[in-house]
């Protein structure tokens, strides 16, 4: 299983024996629907203190077992691979889990952020200390699980509605501290992101128009003192409640909970004049249906709050040598 060098570190890092790349199936091309025009990954300012917490919580003191078990020097080439068909997301996250376990660790990535992978697929190769790789695995496979979930889960949603032309929306419905990864996840798999926060865009529910008097009120007073470049969404529950929303200047509508057949008449009424975004109810049976009706976006709290967490693991390649 391991190999000892003769050497420093420079030997046990290039005598690891690789494996040609495999490579990982691209879906086909479509527009992006975010904002720039691109999916990067997040600021490391908005997920590093995450990752140093979730190391922090897993490693303690340090890996007793790997230090029982192996030498400083013993290394080994490791690769993660998908254990189902999945969509790739969060592999630049794994590679940093693993360099801020050990600098030296030489780390590749197999696949492009995006891809669809099959089972048994490798998506990142790891070389170097084995101590360090086994310290970093569970780590990074969390990572990974989550955010290739989300990923593989908004997949489905955005090829149900594939041709319609309709948009596939994300929420604030998010893993407290996991927000920036969480909406990187569903932009990586073709997914449009809403608003981050509540400083980044105006969205009236009932309870603000309930405070403020009247839904027409806190439109308008929305719509007057709302930020320069910053969105003002209405969400109605009902085809009337729309109709006060557009007569009060709103032109961005979040179709609450309503069914096709109203939601067909709002479209029918409104789509020259608002944007319009369904959004309550909304499954992958279906979502088809609700984009048929015409909205140009719709937006599902479970592509975050519900995806389940992808299989992924971590597996040792290298050959030669023995634990002591």
């Amino acid at each position: 299983m391991l190999h000892r060098p003769t050497g420093g570190d420079d030997r046990r890092r290039s005598r690891c024996a690789r494996q040609p790349r495999a490579p990982c199936a691209r879906p086909p091309p479509t527009p992006t629907n975010q904002a720039n025009g691109t999916t990067s990954l997040p600021d490391a300012n908005s997920w590093k203190a995450l990752l140093e917490a979730a190391l922090a919580e897993d490693i303690g003191s340090g890996d007793v077992t790997s230090r029982i078990l192996f030498e400083e020097d013993d290394c080994a080439v490791a690769r993660i691979e998908a254990r189902q068909s999945l969509v790739v997301c969060g592999l630049p996250v794994a590679r940093t889990v693993f360099e801020r376990v050990d600098p030296l660790l030489e780390v590749e990535l197999l696949c492009e952020e995006g891809d669809s992978a099959d089972a048994y697929q490798p998506v990142l190769r790891a070389t170097g200390s084995v101590r360090s790789l086994l310290t970093a695995e569970r780590t990074a496979l969390n990572f990974l699980g989550r955010l290739c979930g989300i990923a593989t889960n908004v997949r489905r949603y955005v090829d149900a509605v594939a041709g319609t032309g309709t948009a596939i929306v994300d929420t604030r419905k998010t893993i407290p501290g996991w927000r920036a990864l969480d909406k990187y996840a569903v932009a990586a798999a073709g997914g449009t992101n809403h608003r981050m926060g509540l400083y980044d865009g105006v969205l009236l529910k009932d309870n603000h128009a309930a405070a403020a008097g009247s839904l027409a009120a806190a439109v308008k007073r929305a719509l007057d003192q709302a930020p320069s470049g910053v969105f003002v969404q209405v969400e109605v529950q009902s085809h009337a409640e729309a109709r006060e929303a557009v007569a009060a200047g709103a032109d961005f509508l979040l179709l609450d909970n309503l069914d096709p057949e109203t939601t067909r008449h709002i479209v029918s009424e409104f789509k020259e004049h608002a944007v319009l975004e369904s959004s309550g109810g909304i499954t992958l049976e279906n979502a088809r249906a609700y984009a048929e009706c015409g909205v140009q976006r719709i937006s599902i709290g479970a592509l975050t709050h519900s995806a389940p967490s992808a299989d992924l693991s971590l597996e040792i390649d290298s050959a030669g040598g023995h634990p002591r």
